[in-house]
């Protein structure tokens, strides 16, 4: 099973960064990996979506469904065949001199013993990627900031 935690502190309100991990549909164009998005369903507490990520000779379809708790906590879990658990989760905490501190959790398993192997290769690097391009989006959205994100990986 691979397992990582991010946590960081951006500029953005909770708002600004749940809106943008909320907006599944722009993901292919700055999420690495992601090649097509499609939003099955919206309400204002949940969204289901179906995925399109790969890389190189591999892509892979799945669904998820996305539990919002706006502006504080998106929680996205899959029941795909393509995985033996899914979860991943985004927490966004306002801070009262500003700014927010984000948390990302991800677990997963796959069923196939060899794409978890393949995704087991450098998985840290890949989640960490994932994060930084959120990064680099609210950037473009709402201004960069005019101090360094600080962030802490485990």
């Amino acid at each position: 099973m691979a397992i990582y935690r991010h946590k960081l502190r951006l500029k953005y309100s909770a708002a600004q960064l749940f809106d943008l991990v909320a907006d599944v549909e722009r993901y292919p164009e700055f999420m690495p990996w992601t090649i097509m998005t499609r939003v099955r369903r919206r309400t204002d507490r949940m969204i289901w979506t179906d995925l399109t990520i790969g890389t190189g000779f591999i892509r892979k379809q799945f669904s998820t469904v996305a539990t919002l708790e706006r502006p504080h906590r998106i929680a996205i879990t899959s029941r795909d065949p393509l995985f033996e658990r899914f979860e991943q989760k985004w927490t966004f905490e306002d801070l009262p001199e500003g700014g927010t501190d984000v948390e990302y959790y991800t677990e997963f398993q796959f069923r196939s013993f060899l794409l978890q192997t393949l995704m087991n290769v450098a998985f840290a690097d890949r989640a960490a990627a994932i994060v930084w391009a959120y990064t680099r989006r609210a950037h473009r959205l709402y201004g960069a900031s005019d101090r360094s994100a600080t962030r802490q990986s485990w």
